[in-house]
């Protein structure tokens, strides 16, 4: 079967919002309604073999994971995750694609939105190696702050006034002023966006906490020893609290004393 009648009898067994097409080299390309965390859309390849087919994402997936990662590798704990999915979901990971061989004509629709599935969660890791760099610059944050007998809580729950609650990464007290610091830390551009925009809502939704106290200020850590920061990420959380940068601790230490 040529590619463009694969294609035209694929389309008949996926859903509506999947829309396939002959690929550019080989094969039908199946564009799902699916993201990656950073916005890009999954797509899943169907190739022909002998009158069965593979059903595969050509390593998307976990080359997106690796540019999210400072080091460009994973770890351990990661792999162990990525080996999970791929039980749950009956799916292979063959030289670091997400893959299904062998499969019927009758099974593809089915075995192309579990491969896409397996790349959503797989891509969802992202989220453990975001956390992973937000909490390695709060460890430092947390011994400077001992350093300097500034006292501080940690990963305190604020609720906003939309009722959602809020985690603000340091709440500091020094002489009568109080500061709620937001951490912003990633070693990826493609997660700026996302940081900084959950930065400014959780500010304008903590908004009345500064409202009936007058000595609360809001700042923003950017950990900016990773070159990913633009001058635009600085501005728009600029409008909603004061902006520290972690490569100038003494300007960091004036707004938390507010001298």
């Amino acid at each position: 079967m040529n590619a463009a009648s694969l294609s035209t009898s694929l389309q008949e067994a996926v859903p509506p919002l999947f829309v396939c097409s002959p690929a550019p080299q080989e094969g039908v390309r199946v564009r799902t309604p699916m993201l990656y965390p950073d916005g890009g859309v999954v797509d899943v390849f169907v190739l022909e073999r002998n009158g069965r087919y593979i059903v595969t994402d050509f390593g998307d997936t976990l080359g997106w994971l690796g540019l999210q990662s400072v080091s460009q590798k994973r770890t351990q704990k990661q792999d162990a995750l990525i080996k999970d999915v791929c039980l749950t979901l009956r799916i292979e990971n063959q030289s670091d694609q997400l893959m299904l061989r062998d499969v019927s004509r009758g099974a593809l629709g089915d075995s192309v939105l579990r491969v896409a599935q397996a790349a959503v969660r797989v891509s969802d890791l992202w989220f453990t190696l975001r956390s992973q760099a937000i909490q390695t610059t709060a460890d430092e944050v947390d011994e400077w702050l001992r350093e300097r007998a500034i006292d501080f809580k940690r990963d305190v729950s604020k609720q906003g006034r939309s009722t959602q609650e809020w985690k603000v990464d340091f709440e500091t007290h020094s002489d009568g002023h109080t500061c709620f610091v937001f951490i912003l830390a990633t070693g990826t551009r493609g997660a700026v966006r996302r940081l900084t925009e959950h930065v400014v809502a959780g500010c304008v939704d903590l908004s009345h906490y500064r409202d009936r106290q007058s000595s609360l200020t809001f700042v923003s850590l950017f950990d900016d020893t990773q070159d990913v920061w633009q001058p635009k990420d600085f501005s728009l959380v600029e409008g909603v609290s004061d902006i520290a940068r972690w490569s100038h601790p003494t300007e960091f230490e004036s707004l938390l004393r507010a001298e």
